[in-house]
């Protein structure tokens, strides 16, 4: 057996394979349901229903899926570019610490001010993140991907500092936590009486913004160019390793706006488990959306929908929510064959 590869891949193999990939993720899923002794279609039912079942479960999934929109950009940023960023989880936990230390009264701007301030101040910190593995590997060599994963154990030990120092909040009753956000500081609700908060809006606008810079911009050339053939791109006077830096400013930025919107809209506060790693999980949303950043809303959806749905399921029918955390990873590993077999066919000899 050898892999030869595909020319000019048709829609259909293109559009095809990922399909054939979610099906059969959901396929293995019902197995596994009913190896726990649950009925399968009961099981996809109650997971669809807790996710889009009430309006309440709706704006909950959406809820859900708004960090997963930011982290599944800056992926898909990234590795559109094939710079690996592993380290979303680090950069938005940046963001959250700029939201909070912006955001507890140290400045007493309107609210029409310190919330876009704020918002920049976490993307400029995200990006300054990522930028240090970036400059290591486009001056060095660094493989990013260690220097990006081990980042993320670098910046939670470092949080947790914080939430034990200079950060804790004095009323908290010792626990680690960080001050509340002053009212101004807080991203209004799209709803109210409702937890939607407008940090969805804004990760729609992301979205689109992304989708126009890859696809209507010279830098969206470049960081595909660069994407597919790094060696070509420079020989056509590419400046690659630029491309790789701004790739990376943009990417974590995006991460960071993660972190931002979960403590300015949801939670009001820092605490060390704000991400119950929305910066891995979104490695799986863009690889299930192509790295497509409109596609990315959808699979942020989609990974949402299941998280919160499975809480649901779990009640009703008795089964462990380690399913969703099973289907998310099945997705990744069939999405990625989907992927290879879209670019190269199998030859048999």
């Amino acid at each position: 057996m050898r892999l030869e590869p595909v020319a000019n891949p048709s829609w259909t193999r293109t559009l095809g394979l990922p399909a054939v990939a979610i099906t059969s993720t959901i396929v293995a899923a019902s197995l596994l349901a009913m190896i726990a002794g649950a009925n399968p279609f009961s099981v996809l039912g109650l997971i669809i229903k807790g996710a889009f079942g009430s309006k309440f479960a709706t704006l909950e999934t959406l809820n859900r899926a708004t960090p997963l929109i930011f982290t599944g950009l800056a992926v898909a940023v990234a590795f559109k570019a094939k710079l690996w960023n592993i380290g979303a989880e680090a950069q938005l936990y940046v963001g959250a610490v700029v939201t909070v230390v912006m955001g507890t009264g140290a400045l007493a701007w309107p609210a029409g001010i310190l919330l876009p301030a704020t918002a920049a101040a976490a993307m400029l910190a995200g990006a300054l993140v990522l930028l240090v593995p970036t400059f290591l590997k486009t001056r060095f060599g660094v493989d990013e991907v260690v220097t990006t994963l081990l980042l993320n154990f670098v910046v939670l030990l470092w949080v947790s500092m914080l939430l034990e120092g200079a950060l804790k909040d004095p009323m908290g009753l010792g626990w680690p936590k960080s001050a509340r956000l002053i009212a101004e500081a807080r991203l209004p609700r799209m709803i109210d009486g409702l937890r939607l908060h407008w940090g969805f809006g804004l990760a729609l606008l992301s979205a689109v913004v992304v989708w126009v810079i890859q696809r209507r911009t010279t830098l969206g050339y470049e960081m595909r160019a660069v994407g597919l053939n790094a060696d070509a791109a420079r020989f056509a006077g590419i400046p690659v390793n630029a491309v790789l830096i701004k790739t990376a400013l943009l990417s974590g930025g995006l991460a960071a706006l993660a972190g931002f919107s979960e403590v300015a809209g949801l939670k009001g506060s820092l605490t060390l488990d704000i991400s119950p790693g929305f910066g891995y999980t979104g490695i799986i949303v863009a690889m299930l959306a192509l790295l497509n950043p409109l596609g990315v809303v959808i699979a942020a959806l989609f990974v949402a929908g299941i998280f919160v749905g499975a809480d649901s399921m779990s009640r009703a029918a008795g089964v462990p929510t380690y399913l969703a955390d099973i289907m998310l990873a099945m997705a990744l590993l069939m999405m990625v064959l989907a992927i290879m077999l879209t670019r190269f066919k199998v030859r048999w000899r």
